[in-house]
């Protein structure tokens, strides 16, 4: 499969495989976007020659997923944009199931704080250096990740108090 890629976007891709060989998984495009997969150990390094040297200045999002496999059970996929050309680009890096981390991406862009929240609050994914790691959604004593897959669809019975479902009555 060839890539249909504009100027700007072939012009990271080889920048990334003359910088980054070593780091560089797949490059491939999906719904007119271009997903780049690296290594996890440079994910910082990647995201800021990015940031830095192709203007990709915007994280719209870090976005969690679980594979559900027994190699590389998590990804973690930051959505970031160049404003000047509009180009969106989706990097992605895969961590192990057993004591998933990530380094934070908070030094480059102070939003993503909330995201890595989220995703260590939902799927357990830990980011070294977080500047506030705490929970957003659930109790900080829940022993759980509601996004996991193997996490039963109606929750598991007693682990969380839920509030009555019937209105209280006199």
């Amino acid at each position: 499969m060839s890539l249909d890629l504009n100027k700007t976007e072939q012009g990271v891709v080889d920048g990334l495989s003359s910088d980054f060989s070593e780091d560089l998984i797949e490059v491939y495009q999906s719904c007119d976007h271009t997903y780049i997969r690296v290594e996890k150990e440079n994910i910082i390094d990647i995201l800021k020659y990015l940031k830095e040297k192709h203007h990709f200045i915007f994280l719209c999002d870090i976005i969690g997923t679980d594979r559900y496999t027994s190699d590389e059970r998590f990804e973690v996929i930051y959505n970031i944009m160049n404003l000047r050309t509009q180009d969106r680009m989706f990097v992605k890096t895969r961590v192990e199931e057993e004591n998933p981390q990530l380094p934070t991406s908070t030094s480059l862009w102070t939003s993503a704080g909330w995201f890595e929240r989220e995703i260590y609050d939902m799927y357990g994914v830990k980011f070294e250096g977080h500047p506030d790691h705490r929970r957003m959604y659930m109790p900080e004593d829940f022993e759980y990740f509601p996004l996991r897959k193997e996490f039963p669809l109606l929750g598991i019975p007693g682990s969380i108090e839920l509030p009555n479902t019937t209105p209280d009555t006199e």
